[in-house]
């Protein structure tokens, strides 16, 4: 078969849910990018978008039953990945908000794949919040333990 055969052939609706995850994975790791995060932007989109294509193999070979064990076995996997960006220092543990993003990162690639953009949509909207919007606020209550440890009397 030749190549414009192949291409003629391909449904290309079938790549739906991995454009989606490529978007909302490139949204996330923007984010992550711009903040100078271990996970940015390609690590991002590949892990979103790498969970997508998984539950879309599984769908397609194994029905619900199938598709269930996969996606376990992604979330699992992944949850490796986030281990290894955890780093403990002596006093402090970083890493911690990346391995919740690349967590939450696969959930949003599962429903991709499994064509619940609206859920995968919100979701991104949410996360988006959370890691930008709430950082203000973290740096506040960051400087008042500060502050509150330093004014603290050791006896």
């Amino acid at each position: 078969m030749k190549l414009d055969q192949i291409i003629q052939n391909i449904d290309w609706n079938a790549f739906i849910p991995l454009l989606v995850a490529v978007v909302l994975g490139g949204i996330i790791g923007l984010e992550r990018e711009i903040h100078h995060k271990a996970a940015g932007l390609r690590t991002i989109i590949l892990i979103c978008t790498g969970a997508a294509l998984f539950t879309i193999v599984a769908r397609s070979f194994g029905g619900d039953n199938g598709s269930t064990r996969v996606i376990q076995g992604v979330i699992t996997g992944v949850g490796f990945i986030g281990a290894g960006a955890i780093i403990r220092d002596r006093a402090s543990v970083h890493g911690i908000t990346t391995a919740a993003t690349i967590w939450m990162m696969t959930g949003i690639g599962i429903a991709c794949g499994l064509g619940m953009y609206e859920i995968a949509i919100g979701t991104t909207v949410l996360s988006l919040i959370v890691l930008g919007g709430l950082n203000p606020l973290n740096k506040k209550i960051n400087r008042f333990q500060s502050d509150s440890n330093r004014n603290k009397r050791t006896d």
